[in-house]
């Protein structure tokens, strides 16, 4: 791609430029290690440092043009000026860089029709499914999540730790699927990404939104609940009509909730299209809030989950109109709520009718680290899962603590530099659904590892544990897992939560490749059982 830097400042709200030459742009990059010749560098602020730290780095790697934000240091302008590197200072470079991502790449959203999915848990595996309904409809499609992505081809894991990526990887990424002939656009769209502080997603022309949940998480960004959940809601208010007219047709838009949420009414209301929603209640589930008016709405009922799959009952309600019993080899009956808004998103797109739809759910692939067995042959269940929120440790441990009849050993973290109040609630969670909890390192990043696992230790008293008997505070991860290895016995079940696909656990100082699948065939592998 090539752009002339005026091409790329027009679509700035603000701007001042320091000279009158109009570099060709070749690159975008936020970091000065990924900048070469031809490169429009952001300078971003950063959570220990600031971006202006690394515009010296920049201009001798090759960068042509600088957008940042605040004031430089005069031996900073003094340089840029001697490289004939330009200067553009913005209110925030960080929002900034966001139209110049979209008009770099030429806006591929609007060659593609964009799902976006949001909430608290459930978003890669719903993602992931929409892109596996699409693909099994024989619909070119492409997508972005936590744990893999695609841009037209297979899925590939993802290396970062970031669930939506800064703009100019999601716009690079979405001009690729475009290049690769996709016609579909599924991306996983976190608070942080939708955040307008952020705007990695302001420029992202979305179709179709989807809202699995909304509970407690990020609350170290967002300040509030509230702000957290508008943030997410920002998705919606994308939804700003009933078609968007892309590549000459006109495409549908509509959004899609969690009718059993109490956000659910808040994220409709935000939308200017047409809302559906799908629910799991039953006539058991009365503290959950009403259904949104008049909303189309598709239910779960009947449902049943093991280690080999999930099984339930699907119907529809004013507007929907189906009966068809749904089956797929995933375990969690979490995944009846994935399932149902994946299908809804499906079948709108396609036309195809949701009995239809839901026939192919029994060829769906699970995804890596949502409740992944691990067998070697031990006598035991080992569970690698995802979930590091209260909500998902609510999820997950009933149905586990249902039918497992012995011990459930529970080895977990909490990342650094987060939400701190979510800490003790998960320890206390934890510590009524398991016979012993094993705390340790997830990603500590600045903090002291000890520290913040006491932090988690609180909510295991106040469940009634003891240290030293109930809880043990172990902070190397692997040391964790074998500890909680040998503590197993016929017909208990470990489960390793908070890791899942990540392939690293972040430090203060240093990085450590990790990969909790392979430690744990490791870990069994070294008690003499093989796969």
């Amino acid at each position: 791609m090539q752009k002339k830097l005026s091409q790329l400042l027009a679509a700035f709200p603000y701007y001042e430029k320091d000279g009158d030459a109009d570099p060709v742009i070749e690159w975008l990059a936020f970091d000065s290690r990924d900048v070469r010749a031809g490169t429009l560098f952001f300078a971003l602020p950063g959570t220990h440092t600031t971006g202006a730290v690394f515009i010296p780095a920049a201009v001798a790697a090759g960068a042509c043009a600088v957008v940042y934000e605040g004031s430089l240091p005069e031996q900073t302008v003094q340089a840029m000026r001697r490289a004939g590197t330009v200067s553009v200072r913005v209110e925030s470079a960080r929002f900034a860089m966001s139209p110049a991502s979209a008009a770099f790449y030429d806006n591929p959203s609007g060659k593609l029709r964009v799902i976006g999915v949001t909430g608290t848990e459930g978003k890669s595996s719903t993602v992931s499914f929409i892109w596996q309904l699409l693909c099994l409809c024989g619909k070119k499609a492409g997508f972005i999540s936590t744990v893999q992505y695609s841009v037209g081809g297979g899925a590939i894991d993802n290396a970062e730790h970031q669930t939506t990526p800064e703009a100019p990887v999601v716009q690079r990424m979405l001009h690729e699927m475009v290049c690769n002939g996709c016609e579909y656009a599924v991306v996983e769209a976190s608070s942080h990404g939708l955040s307008r502080r952020l705007n990695r997603l302001g420029d992202v022309v979305f179709d179709v939104g989807v809202m699995m949940n909304v509970t407690h998480e990020h609350l170290e960004f967002h300040g509030t609940r509230e702000q957290y959940c508008s943030d997410k809601a920002n998705l919606f208010r994308a939804l700003d009509a009933e078609y968007h007219i892309k590549n000459g047709a006109r495409v549908p838009v509509f959004g899609v909730v969690n009718a059993d949420d109490h956000a659910a009414l808040y994220f409709r209301n935000a939308a200017c299209a047409p809302v559906a929603g799908f629910s799991v209640r039953t006539p058991e589930t009365a503290n959950l809030p009403d259904v949104p008016p008049n909303m189309p709405v598709l239910y779960a009922s009947g449902i049943v989950s093991d280690a080999m799959g999930t099984a339930f009952l699907m119907r529809g309600e004013n507007g929907f109109d189906c009966n068809a019993l749904v089956q797929c080899p995933l375990p969690g009956a979490f995944n009846a709520n994935n399932l149902l808004a994946a299908l809804i998103v499906v079948s709108r797109l396609t036309q195809l009718p949701l009995e239809q739809a839901a026939g192919l759910c029994a060829k769906l692939m699970p995804v890596r680290g949502r409740m992944t067995e691990i067998d070697c042959g031990q006598p035991y269940e080992v569970i690698v899962d995802y979930a590091h929120t209260p909500s998902s440790f609510e999820q997950i441990f009933p149905p586990i603590r249902s039918r497992v009849k012995g011990k459930i050993i529970s080895v977990f973290g909490s990342g650094g530099e987060r939400d701190i109040q979510k800490r003790p609630v998960q320890g206390r969670i934890a510590a009524v659904y398991s016979d012993i909890v094993l705390l340790c390192d997830e990603d500590p990043r600045g903090e002291k590892s000890a520290e913040l696992l006491s932090m988690i230790a609180v909510g295991c008293r106040e469940a009634g544990m003891v240290a030293g008997k109930d809880y043990f505070i172990i902070p190397p991860r692997q040391d964790a897992i074998r500890f909680a290895f040998g503590l197993a016995e016929p017909g208990d079940a470990v489960l390793l939560l908070g890791k899942a696909h990540e392939n690293s656990i972040i430090y203060k100082d240093y990085v450590m490749p990790y990969d909790e699948i392979g430690e744990a065939v490791q870990a069994l592998g070294d008690r003499g059982f093989r796969r």
